[in-house]
C-alpha cells in the first residue's frame, strides 16, 4: 500500500468520526448559518462597493492628471477615457449602495458625496475646455486646486461611507458569534475523541515507514564519502513514495556518475593538447641547433623516442641510390649490430618501403617476440607496438621514421608523431637545400680553380706549338668549350645566389615577426613600468619606487638583447645601411661621458674621455655606428673592471703606421683612432680572436663570473668594417686591456670613393627600429613644443586602434594622465566605425598588425573619406624594420613609431602633429 494511501485511509477514518459527530451539530446550525450568512454576503457587497467608490475616486484624480499633462494626442485621449469610465463606475457604486443600505446616515453621506461629485466633474469638463483652447495658466491654476479641493473632500466622504459598511459588519459578527460558540464547543469534545483514535493509527503507519527511510538514509549518506565514479544504490522494491525516491536517487547518481566521466574526459583532453603544443615547441627549437643533415636526424631521433616512451628508433632518409630512390638510415636510437639487414630499403621494399609508397602511417600491435629485440646492460626485451611515419612536404615523401615500445602508443602519442612530421619535412628540405647550396659552391670553387690550372697549361701549350695552326685551333676549340662551362658554372652560382637571397628573405620575415612577439608585450611592461616608478601620485615606498625601476631596466636590456639579435642578422647578411654625415667629436664625448659617468662613479672607477689637440672637430661617417661601437667598447671596459679607470683617447695617426693590412675604403692617408683603455682582468693571447665571433665569451661556461651574450665585439667589429675601419685588441692578463677602433678620415674626393664603397657593403637591408634622422623635421618642432608643456594634449580625442589589451591598458593610462579623451577600437573595421561615431577625434594611434582588418588597409580606407584625409595618424607596430615604415607612410600614416614605445617620443610626435593640424 502506497504511503499517500495510508495517509489517506487515517485521516478518511478521522474525518468519518469527526463527521458522524457534528452532521448533529451542524444540523441545529443550519438555519442560523444561513440567515448568517444572507446578512454576512449583504454586507460584504455594501463594503465592496463602498471600497470601489473610495478607490474610483482616488482613480480620477490621477486620470485628471494624465489628461491634462501630456502632449501626445493618443495619450490625451486614453486619459479621458480613463476619467469618464471612473465616473460612470462611481455613479453606478451609489446607485446600487442606495438601495441595499437604507440607513439615514448612510444615505445622508452618499447624497453628500454625489453632490461634491456633480460639482467635481463640471469643473473637470471646464479645465479640459480651457486646456484645448490654451486659456492662460494662472486661471487653470485656480481652477485645478478646486478640483483638488472637491477631490479630497470625496475622498473623506467615501472614506466615512465605507467606514459605516465595516461597522455594520462588525456589529452582525458579535451578534453571531455569541450563536456559533456553542456549537464550536460540541465540535471540539468529539473532535479530542475522533483525533485520539487517528493518532494511534498515524503511529502504525509511521513505524511502519521509518524502516524504508532508514535505508534511503542510509545509502545516501554513504553516496556523500564516495568518489564520483561509483556510487551506491538504492535497493526498496516497495512501490510506495519512497520506492519512488529510491529510483529517483538511483537515477540522479547514474547521472552524476556519467557528469563525472565527461568532467573527467575533457580534463585529460586538456592535458593532452597542453602536452602536444609543449612537445611540439620543445622539438621546433631544436631544428636551428642543427648543421647538417646528418645532426638534425641524430638530435630528432634522440629527442622523439623518450618523448613518446618508446625505447627503440630508426630515421631513414630518401636518397638517390641510382635509377631508383632509396631510404637509408642515417640515425637511429638504441640500435645495435642486430639490424645490419636494416640499414636501406628501396620505394615499396619491406614495411619502411611500403610506407613510404603509400605515404601512410603503419602501426603495428602485438608484434612476435622475435621480431626485433631491445638491449641494455641488465637483460634485452621484445617491443609490443612500432609505428612507422612518412615525412613529407607537398606530397612528396622526405624520410621515413619507425619507432618501437614496449607500450601500446596512445592517440596523444600518435597525434605528436603526426604533427612533428609536417615542420619534420620543412626542416629536412631547409637542410638539404642548405647542403645542395655548399656543395655546388664547393664544386664551384674546385672547377675554378681547376680551369685556372686548365687554363695555364693552355698558355703553356700556345707558345709550345704556336708553329702549328692545326693544334692552335684544337686549342681554341677547347678553349670555347672551357667558356661554355664556365657559363655553365655561373648559372649555376646565379641560382644559388637567388636561393640565398629567398633563404635571406626569410630569414628577415622570422626576424621581423620574432620582433613583433617579443617588442608587444614587451610594449606594455615598459610604459607600465616606467609611470609606476614615476610615483605620481606617491603612494608606493622608496623600496616599490626600487622595484619598479628594475623592472623597466630589465625590460630595457631585454629590448637592447633584441636589436642586438636583430643587427647581427643583418650584419652577417653582408648589408648594413649607413648614413654618413659630418659628426661633431666633442658631441659624441659630451654624450659618451654623460651616459657612463654614472657607472664609474658607481663603481668607484676613473673615467675621462680626451680628444688630443691635433684632432679635428668633424668625422665623416654613420654617427649611429659609430656611438654604437664606443658604447660597446666602453661597455666592456667597465664591466670587466672592478678597480683602476677607464679611458677613451681619440688621436690622429698615419695610415702607414698601422701594421694591419687596410680594408678597400680606408686608403686614407689619415685615421683616426678611438682607444679604450682599461685596467680590467684583461683577455688571455689564446681567447683574443674568439671572442670577436658571435655569442663567444672568453669564459663561455654556465658558472661565468661575467654576464652577456656575447654579441657586442661581433657586432662592433663588422660595423666598423662597414665603416671602412676595423678593431685592434691588446691585451695582457690581469692588468688590462686596449681595444683601438681605427676610422680613415676622408677629403672630399675621398668621401665620394668611400661612399660608394660603403653603398655597395650595406645595400639591400632593412636596419631595424628606423633612424631618428629619418624624423629630425619631427624632433625639432617636438622639441619646440615640448617647451610649452604637455598642457596642449589636455581634452585631445585619442582613439586608440589596437588588438592587445595589454597595449591599450598601458597606453590608456599614460594618455588619461594628461587628461586625454581615449576611445579604444579592437581591429581596423571597429576603428573606422568608431571614428564615424567620433568625427571630432584629433588623432589616432594605429596598430598594424591585427585580425580582420590590418592597420594598413584601415588607414587606405581613413584617407579616402573626404573630411579624414589630413587626420593626424600615427602607426604604431612592432615589426621593427624599415620597410614597415615605408609601408605605414604610403598606406596614409602620418607618422611611425615602433614598439615598445618610448613614451616621451610618443607625446613628441603627437604635439608635432596636434599642433600642425590646428594651423
Amino acid at each position: 500500500m502506497k504511503f499517500t494511501t495510508k495517509l489517506y485511509a487515517s485521516i478518511g477514518f478521522i474525518l468519518l468520526l469527526i463527521s458522524i459527530s457534528v452532521v448533529i451539530l451542524m444540523n441545529m446550525l443550519e438555519q442560523s448559518i444561513i440567515k448568517m450568512n444572507v446578512v454576512v454576503n449583504e454586507l460584504y457587497e455594501r463594503i465592496d462597493i463602498a471600497s470601489e467608490i473610495k478607490y474610483e475616486t482616488a482613480n480620477i484624480g490621477r486620470a485628471f492628471r494624465e489628461a491634462t499633462a501630456t502632449s501626445e494626442n493618443g495619450n490625451n485621449r486614453e486619459a479621458l477615457n480613463a476619467w469618464e469610465e471612473s465616473n460612470l463606475k462611481i455613479k453606478q457604486g451609489i446607485e446600487s449602495l442606495k438601495e441595499l443600505d437604507t440607513q439615514e446616515k448612510s444615505l445622508d453621506l452618499m447624497e453628500q458625496y454625489t453632490t461634491l461629485h456633480n460639482s467635481y466633474q463640471d469643473m473637470v469638463q471646464q479645465v479640459i475646455v480651457w486646456k484645448k483652447v490654451d486659456i492662460e495658466v494662472g486661471s487653470q491654476a485656480a481652477m485645478v486646486d478646486e478640483i483638488k479641493l472637491t477631490r479630497e473632500r470625496m475622498l473623506q466622504n467615501s472614506q466615512l461611507l465605507l467606514g459605516l459598511q465595516e461597522q455594520e459588519m462588525k456589529n452582525e459578527l458579535l451578534r453571531s458569534r455569541d450563536t456559533y460558540n456553542w456549537a464550536v464547543t460540541s465540535i471540539y469534545i468529539y473532535l479530542a475523541i475522533s483525533l485520539s483514535l487517528g493518532i494511534g493509527l498515524i503511529i502504525w503507519i509511521i513505524r511502519s515507514m521509518t524502516k524504508n527511510l532508514n535505508k534511503v538514509t542510509t545509502v545516501m549518506n554513504s553516496a556523500s564519502n564516495s568518489n564520483g565514479n561509483d556510487l551506491p544504490r538504492i535497493e526498496i522494491v516497495s512501490k510506495d513514495e519512497i520506492g519512488s525516491i529510491a529510483a529517483a536517487f538511483n537515477t540522479m547518481v547514474s547521472e552524476l556518475e556519467a557528469h563525472s566521466k565527461l568532467e573527467k574526459h575533457l580534463l585529460e583532453e586538456a592535458e593532452e593538447h597542453g602536452w602536444l603544443k609543449t612537445k611540439i615547441a620543445e622539438i621546433a627549437t631544436m631544428y636551428p641547433e642543427a648543421k647538417d643533415i646528418q645532426m638534425l636526424g641524430d638530435s630528432f631521433i634522440s629527442k622523439l623516442v623518450p618523448i613518446v616512451d618508446a625505447s627503440f628508433g630508426v630515421f631513414y632518409l630518401k636518397s638517390e641510390n641510382g635509377a631508383q630512390p632509396y631510404l637509408k638510415k642515417i640515425a637511429a636510437y638504441a640500435f645495435s649490430n642486430q639490424f645490419k639487414e636494416s640499414e636501406g630499403f628501396h620505394i615499396g621494399e619491406g614495411l619502411v618501403g611500403q610506407c613510404a609508397l603509400e605515404k601512410q602511417a603503419i602501426l603495428l600491435t602485438q608484434v612476435p617476440e622475435d621480431y626485433i629485440s631491445i638491449r641494455s646492460g641488465t637483460g634485452e626485451g621484445s617491443p609490443r607496438n612500432i609505428i612507422i611515419l612518412p615525412v613529407q612536404l607537398e606530397g612528396e615523401v622526405l624520410a621515413v621514421i619507425e619507432i618501437a615500445s614496449f607500450h601500446a602508443f596512445t592517440s596523444s602519442q600518435v597525434k605528436l608523431l603526426e604533427e612533428i612530421n609536417s615542420t619534420l619535412g620543412m626542416a629536412i628540405n631547409s637542410m638539404l637545400n642548405h647542403m645542395r647550396a655548399e656543395r655546388l659552391l664547393q664544386e664551384s670553387q674546385a672547377l675554378t680553380e681547376e680551369l685556372q690550372v686548365q687554363s695555364e697549361e693552355l698558355q703553356l701549350q700556345q707558345e709550345e706549338l704556336r708553329t702549328t695552326n692545326e693544334k692552335l685551333e684544337e686549342q681554341y676549340t677547347a678553349s670555347e668549350q672551357k667558356k661554355k662551362e664556365l657559363e655553365k658554372v655561373r648559372e649555376a652560382l646565379e641560382e644559388k645566389a637567388q636561393q640565398l637571397e629567398i633563404s635571406s628573405q626569410y630569414k628577415s620575415e622570422f626576424l621581423a615577426n620574432m620582433s613583433h612577439e617579443l617588442r608587444t608585450p614587451l610594449n606594455s611592461l615598459l610604459i607600465l613600468a616606467r609611470i609606476l616608478s614615476e610615483n605620481e601620485e606617491g603612494n608606493l615606498s622608496k623600496k616599490q619606487e626600487e622595484y619598479t625601476r628594475t623592472i623597466y631596466t630589465s625590460g630595457n636590456d631585454l629590448l637592447l638583447l633584441i636589436n642586438d639579435i636583430l643587427d647581427l642578422a643583418k650584419i652577417e647578411s653582408g648589408k648594413l645601411e649607413v648614413i654618413s654625415k659630418e659628426v661633431n667629436l666633442y658631441h659624441v664625448q659630451d654624450y659618451l661621458s654623460k651616459q657612463f659617468s654614472p657607472i664609474a662613479s658607481q663603481k668607484d672607477i676613473q673615467f675621462n674621455v680626451q680628444l688630443e689637440p691635433n684632432v679635428s672637430n668633424y668625422l665623416y661617417t654613420d654617427e649611429q655606428c659609430l656611438k654604437q661601437i664606443l658604447k660597446n667598447l666602453l661597455s666592456n671596459a667597465f664591466k670587466f673592471t672592478e678597480s683602476g679607470s677607464v679611458s677613451l683617447q681619440v688621436r690622429k695617426v698615419r695610415t702607414e703606421y698601422i701594421e694591419k693590412q687596410m680594408p678597400v675604403s680606408a686608403q686614407a692617408e689619415y685615421m683616426l683612432a678611438f682607444s679604450v683603455i682599461d685596467t680590467g682582468i684583461g683577455v688571455p693571447r689564446e681567447k683574443q680572436r674568439v671572442i670577436f665571433d658571435a655569442f663567444k665569451q672568453a669564459d663561455g661556461t654556465t658558472s661565468r663570473k661575467y654576464g652577456g651574450t656575447g654579441l657586442g665585439l661581433s657586432i662592433s667589429r663588422e660595423m666598423a668594417s662597414v665603416l671602412g675601419g676595423f678593431i685592434e685588441l691588446t691585451s695582457e692578463v690581469g692588468k688590462g686591456s686596449n681595444f683601438t677602433l681605427y676610422l680613415p678620415i676622408l677629403q672630399s674626393s675621398e668621401i665620394i670613393e668611400a661612399n660608394s664603397y660603403i653603398e655597395e657593403a650595406a645595400a639591400g637591408l632593412e636596419y631595424g627600429d628606423y633612424s631618428l634622422n629619418d624624423k629630425s623635421e619631427v624632433d625639432e618642432e617636438g622639441s619646440s613644443i615640448n617647451e610649452e608643456g604637455k598642457s596642449s594634449l589636455k581634452h585631445k580625442k585619442v582613439l586608440i586602434v589596437d588588438d592587445d589589451i595589454r597595449n591599450v591598458y598601458a597606453l590608456t593610462i599614460a594618455l588619461e594622465k594628461y587628461e586625454m579623451d581615449i576611445i579604444v577600437a579592437e581591429n581596423g573595421r571597429e576603428g573606422i566605425e568608431m571614428l564615424q561615431d567620433n568625427p571630432d577625434t584629433d588623432i589616432v594611434l594605429m596598430d598594424i598588425m591585427m585580425p580582420e582588418m590590418d592597420g594598413f588597409e584601415a588607414m587606405r580606407r581613413i584617407r579616402q573619406l573626404p573630411k579624414y584625409q589630413t587626420l593626424p595618424i600615427i602607426a604604431l607596430t612592432a615589426k621593427a624594420m624599415k620597410q614597415s615604415r615605408e609601408e605605414c607612410l604610403a598606406a596614409g600614416a602620418t607618422d611611425y613609431i615602433s614598439k615598445p614605445i618610448d613614451v616621451d617620443q610618443l607625446f613628441s610626435l603627437m604635439h608635432v602633429w596636434l599642433y600642425r593640424k590646428e594651423g
